[in-house]
């Protein structure tokens, strides 16, 4: 790398900043069942502390998204949790809404029929907003698994109506400050239709809302045939483009950690947020987070290894030659527009993610540092007494 590719690099680097999230430290499975780790989170106080460990090492993670029915327990203010936050060197980033876990949600939330279940639905989002108003906290995240599973089930056009107006409901609640971040997903658990099923859906939902309202893009959401980077492009150029959950799919929203299957891809998309911003000349607002499932890989060493692989793709992307992209462009030089996102790609960044870690007191080598400053084994035995203490039987469970 030369030195202008370098600074270009560093650059880029300051401007990261992504969302870790609670749920990810704590034990997690699929319908099938979970493999219990020992050094999982068992509270929210263990999830902060992961986090400040992954912040404390990579120097880019400084906020905590939480999810209201996992992270807060009745009587939890928001004075205390944003205490609990800070003791730990983390603030509490994205409030995540839970629409979908509840009994009365069998048949949707916002787009449920009965108006007594869209209204507690509903009270539930304003909770979650005036929540994120007392932790000073900008972003408000909504995914929904409403849909239905059979044709005829129930009325599309009016399940489309029921969101509009519960979206817009959400919106006039809203601080000035506050974002609402919607995100869409293609299928799973509705089977048949979903009510937000791709990003136009979300589009729509969020410019009918209001002007505080985005859209929220989640990579594994999507099917393989999907051009990601085209829709991020689109979503930038209207002004659009909230937040990304960042994971990786084999097949659709697998939550596999980012770039495991295709780091070319997410490469691609950063590659669209440069450009947008060099030649706006701003950087663009966006909420990053991480969403993955560890089901198999440790928690706090998958956290990781995921922000690395992130600031290492983001600091590729940054160092594309777009003057040279462009010119290559105007002249429809086809191979050598493609060789221009190839070399950029194919650079080794590793050396100037490391003299930023350096110039910033980092770890040179984050992963490695985990592994050997004792964090993970204290973690593991602590955690595995208090479970004991508590009478917390880690045993299979099966849905």
């Amino acid at each position: 790398m030369n030195s202008s590719q370098v600074e270009a690099a560093h650059e880029a680097l300051n401007h990261l900043r992504i969302e870790t999230p609670s749920w990810g430290y704590a034990d997690t499975g699929t319908r099938f069942g979970k493999f219990f780790q020992p050094a999982a989170a068992i509270d929210l106080n263990d999830k902060f502390a992961d986090a400040g460990e992954v912040n404390r090492l990579t120097g880019c993670c400084p906020l905590v998204a939480v999810h209201v029915l996992w992270d807060f327990r009745t009587g939890d203010t928001a004075e205390e949790t944003a205490k609990l936050a800070r003791a730990n060197g983390v603030r509490v980033g994205s409030i995540n809404a839970n629409l979908f876990e509840e009994q009365p949600y069998k048949y949707g939330s916002f787009g449920n029929s009965d108006e007594s279940i869209r209204q507690t639905a509903l009270d539930h989002v304003f909770d979650c907003i005036d929540l994120a108003k007392q932790l000073d906290n900008n972003a408000v995240t909504l995914w929904f698994a409403d849909g239905t599973n059979y044709p005829g089930q129930d009325s599309i056009r009016s399940r489309k109506q029921r969101f509009e107006a519960c979206i817009q409901r959400c919106h006039e609640r809203l601080a000035e400050r506050q974002v609402l971040l919607i995100e869409y997903k293609p299928f799973e658990p509705a089977f048949y239709q979903t009510d937000i099923a791709d990003w136009g859906m979300a589009y729509l939902y969020s410019k009918k809302a209001g002007p505080q309202a985005r859209v929220l893009v989640d990579t594994g959401h999507h099917y393989l045939a999907q051009n990601i980077e085209q829709i991020v492009a689109w979503l930038l150029d209207e002004e659009m483009l909230g937040g990304f959950h960042f994971n990786d799919r084999r097949y659709a929203d697998d939550d596999l950690t980012m770039a495991s299957i295709d780091p070319y891809q997410i490469f691609r998309i950063f590659h669209e947020i440069h450009s947008y911003a060099e030649e706006s000349g701003q950087q663009p607002d966006i909420a990053y987070m991480i969403d993955q499932s560890h089901n198999l890989k440790p928690k706090i060493e998958a956290m990781v290894q995921t922000v690395g692989r992130a600031q290492e793709l983001f600091a590729k992307a940054a160092i594309v030659d777009r003057q040279r992209l462009s010119d290559c462009q105007r002249r429809a030089d086809l191979i050598a527009s493609e060789e221009t996102l190839q070399d950029a790609f194919s650079t080794d960044v590793r050396s100037a993610v490391a003299s930023w870690r350096e110039a910033n007191s980092l770890p040179v080598d984050p992963l490695s540092a985990l592994r050997d400053g004792g964090y993970l084994e204290a973690a593991a035995a602590s955690r595995s007494k208090r479970r004991g203490e508590l009478g917390i039987v880690q045993a299979s469970s099966y849905a």
